[in-house]
This record gives structure tokens, C-alpha cells and sequence, in this order.
């Protein structure tokens, strides 16, 4: 079992916040993995066990998901507070560099560092997202987002993700299933199993604008010069194939690859992804 410390920092305004501490060669460039909308640093323990300790893989939770503490005001679940808190964790881990892997909300974050932490950037990957977001796709999400349910059984939550989810990861079997409704779930209080996010993170998010930032094609700018690799599911119906080549093509020093047969979104893991993270680590160096 690939090991990891839990570790956590303070936030500007007072959250107790979690990561996933992967260790790994001092001398290469870390990975900041950043995760999706109500997702949380279970997502990435493949990834980092891919590495096998030759580079550190720092796995965050952000606010009011996994083991960070909820925030106090649920309108502070926005991107451009993320940016602020990942920042305040490169300060108190002195990370001069990094290379960032951000899924959906997490490659939305990856873009606005590009901005604010240009300096530190060493390269990222941003998985089925992008500058735009498909109309279909949004309102998916506005349309689960928030809404909480509580399972007696793993195998009822499997379940449950299998029936909502089964678009996305077409050829999944029951152990698939029950590997992801452990990343999605938790065990409350009272023994039943729920969605491990606060509910509230939604309301800001039901804000039309309020899921990405400013002018993101501008915030991709930022990655230009650095290595980029950007991911795409076939099926996803949040990152278009149009604004997928349109990135790969502005930014130039991206490659662009697409998961056959998957949606919203790739979990990195599948085999037609192996020798394009491998050739972007290798440029990330």
C-alpha cells in the first residue's frame, strides 16, 4: 500500500484544512493535485502510487470536502478562494516549484495559479476542463450538486453512483464502482453512508458565473511555456473537442489526449493516459 501522511494547514480565514502527503525525490518537481467539484484527495491515490515514491504528490482537499473543516460562509466556496488557500499551503511548505494537476474545479484553479503563482508553475495538467464549459454539462451538475443522500450498505452506494454515473464509465464493473463510492463517501455519525461534502457548496455554484472565474482564456494564457498536457473524455459533455484543440493549439506547448469511451471526468488512471502523463513528466522534469 502506497504510503501517505495526512497533514493539514490554516486558511486565511481560520479553516482547518487537509492534504495527502505523498513522499517522494526532493530534487524532481512535486505534483499539487487538485480535485473536482465534490470530489476529494482520494481521487489522486492511484496517481501518486504511480509515482512509487520517485516524486512527492501532495493531494488536497478543498474547503468543505474530505477532511477539511466546512466553511462558515458557504458563498466562500468559489475558485478564486481556493487559489487563495492552495497559496497559503505553498507558503507554509515553501514550494518554489510545482507542476499542477487539476481536475474539472481543480484544472479551473490550476488555470487562475497560472496567474497569481506564474513563478512557481512548472507545468499542468488539466483534466476535462477548460476556459469554456459546455451548457449540457453545467447543468448537469447544477442539477446533483448539493443534494445529499445516506445508504445503508457500500454495495447500495455503488449502487447508486453505477445508476448515476454509468454514462460516464461505460464499461465499469461492481468492483469499479464500489472503489469509487469509497472516494465519494464517508461514514457519518450514525452508521449510514453519505456524500463526503458539505451540501452548501452548491450555493454559490447555482450562481450563474460564479462556477469558473474571470475571463479564463485569459487565465490560460499563464500556462503558455511551460509543458501542459490536456485531458479529455471522449464522452464528456463539460470540455467540448472544439475548445479542447483551440487550448492544445493556443498554448502550444500542449498535447492534447482523449480517454476513448469515458465522460466527465477521465480518472486518470486508464491505459490510454500511460504514456501521455509519462511523456509530461518527463518535460516537467
Amino acid at each position: 500500500m502506497t504510503a501517505y501522511e495526512n497533514r493539514y494547514w490554516w486558511s486565511a480565514d481560520g479553516l482547518r484544512l487537509h492534504y495527502r502527503d505523498y513522499p517522494g525525490d526532493a530534487a524532481r518537481t512535486p505534483l499539487l493535485c487538485l480535485p473536482g467539484l465534490t470530489r476529494n484527495a482520494r481521487d489522486y491515490h492511484a496517481l501518486a502510487a504511480a509515482q512509487a515514491g520517485e516524486r512527492r504528490v501532495i493531494a488536497v482537499d478543498f474547503r468543505g470536502r474530505g477532511e477539511s473543516a466546512y466553511a462558515k460562509d458557504p458563498m466562500t466556496y468559489a475558485p478564486l478562494t481556493y487559489v487563495q488557500d492552495v497559496e497559503a499551503l505553498l507558503d507554509e511548505l515553501a514550494v518554489e516549484r510545482f507542476a499542477a494537476v487539476g481536475t474539472s474545479l481543480g484544472g479551473i484553479v490550476t488555470m487562475l495559479l497560472a496567474g497569481t503563482s506564474a513563478h512557481r508553475l512548472a507545468g499542468a495538467l488539466l483534466n476535462d476542463v477548460g476556459p469554456e464549459i459546455e451548457a449540457a454539462g453545467l447543468s448537469r451538475i447544477r442539477g446533483y450538486v448539493g443534494r445529499g443522500s445516506a445508504y445503508p450498505t457500500w454495495m447500495h452506494a455503488a449502487r447508486a453512483v453505477a445508476e448515476a454515473q454509468g454514462e460516464v464509465y461505460p464499461d465499469w464493473g461492481v468492483e469499479d464502482w464500489l472503489q469509487m463510492a469509497k472516494r465519494l463517501h464517508r461514514l457519518n455519525s450514525a452508521g449510514r453512508i453519505v456524500l463526503d461534502y458539505d451540501m452548501k457548496i452548491a450555493e454559490p455554484f447555482r450562481v450563474p458565473g460564479n462556477e469558473a472565474g474571470p475571463d479564463m482564456w485569459r487565465a490560460l494564457e499563464g500556462l503558455r511555456g511551460v509543458p501542459v498536457l490536456v485531458v479529455r473524455g471522449e464522452r464528456s459533455d463539460v470540455l467540448g473537442a472544439g475548445t479542447a484543440a483551440r487550448m492544445a493549439a493556443e498554448l502550444g506547448d500542449a498535447e492534447l489526449a482523449t480517454v476513448p469511451g469515458v465522460g466527465h471526468a477521465p480518472t486518470l488512471s486508464e491505459p490510454a493516459l500511460e504514456a501521455p502523463i509519462r511523456r509530461w513528466l518527463a518535460r516537467v522534469g
